[in-house]
């Protein structure tokens, strides 16, 4: 773990491309000083980042870029969420407080403790959210700018079986859970998503997860912005938690290629 590579890299994609692949939670890169505030010793802190880590997603969006007719451009999150999570809401607004899953985690996946309590998030709000809130806006704005809308499509994945930390858990696990916002998800956004992903053993909406990741400049103001999360089931194409990747995974970055060159 090291504090060496930088917090996020915008890979860029074909100039008149919309849409932007958004990758917040693939890393298990923990800083230095960031690691110091954690609790969990070595071991339980590999354990903890199987469990947390969208594993292999980055390879699925840079597949599916590869195979795309027109380029994406691509956001990567190259920091574990564990140091920050930037899909959060930095404030009281965010329900996954309830369970210590703010912008700054202090509780694992199982509910035990991550980091002291009383830590005080700000800190790591100011050096690691912000700036990545910031560079996010820019980059859906350079869409904006340059074709006169922007398409953000998260690529996340879950468990196969819930963990203890999750809110939402006795609904649908399916293969492939696409993400929605009344606002930026457009019905023909999802109903695209729905059939590229058909042959991956079928999708659902909004459960076990619910929502998309919009920055706050645009959320709920600009309807130029389309947004959908993609939440791919990890048994599908890896092995948990934390495991290799699977022959399943290049079926998903082709079903993604596809979303992409539909919308």
């Amino acid at each position: 773990m090291t504090g060496s590579v930088p917090s996020f890299e915008l890979l860029p994609g074909a100039d008149d491309s919309p849409v932007l692949l958004h990758v917040p939670h693939s890393a298990r890169t923990i800083p230095e000083e960031v690691r110091a505030g954690i609790v969990l010793g070595d071991p339980d802190l590999e354990r903890e980042l199987d469990h947390i880590t969208d594993a292999h997603t980055a390879e699925i969006a840079e597949r599916a870029a590869a195979l795309a007719g027109l380029t994406p451009w691509r956001f990567v999150n190259r920091l574990s969420r564990l140091v920050v999570d930037p899909e959060r809401f930095p404030d009281e607004r965010e329900e996954m407080l309830a369970v210590g899953m703010g912008a700054v985690y202090t509780r694992t996946t199982h509910r035990g403790e991550l980091r002291p309590a009383g830590t005080d998030p700000r800190p790591l709000v100011e050096r690691y959210f912000r700036p990545y809130a910031r560079a996010m806006t820019e980059a859906v704005a350079g869409r904006l700018a340059a074709t006169g809308r922007a398409v953000i499509i998260d690529v996340h994945s879950y468990p196969a079986e819930p963990l203890p930390y999750e809110l939402h858990a006795a609904g649908p696990r399916p293969p492939v859970c696409l993400g929605t916002d009344a606002f930026h998800t457009a019905p023909e956004l999802a109903e695209a998503a729905g059939k590229a992903f058909a042959g991956c053993g079928g999708t659902g909406l909004d459960s076990p997860f619910a929502g998309t990741y919009v920055p706050l400049e645009f959320y709920g103001r600009d309807v130029r912005v389309g947004a959908l999360m993609v939440e791919i089931r990890r048994d599908t194409y890896m092995t948990e938690p934390g495991g290799p990747a699977g022959p399943g995974l290049g079926r998903l970055a082709s079903a993604l290629a596809t979303l992409v060159d539909t919308v």
